[in-house]
């Protein structure tokens, strides 16, 4: 079972939810290359956004819970 992301605020789920809206299944991918964008230019902040959006996509797609519901 694969650990929940750390979410720093709304605005990674908003981003992740535009990916989603825009690319649909490639979403991840757009994330994972903004995030390479982002550390090619030196900003770490903008790079870390881009990998916890694609960590959180990831975690989206699965099919099963991972962890209990109430």
């Amino acid at each position: 079972m694969k650990s929940t992301p750390y979410v720093h605020d709304r605005h990674h789920f908003d981003a992740a939810f535009s990916l989603i809206e825009r690319h649909g299944g490639q979403a991840r991918t757009e994330a994972k290359a903004l995030a390479n964008q982002s550390r090619n230019r030196g900003n770490v902040i903008k790079f870390c956004k881009w990998r916890q959006v694609e960590r959180l996509i990831s975690s989206l797609e699965l099919s099963e819970t991972a962890s209990s519901i109430h």
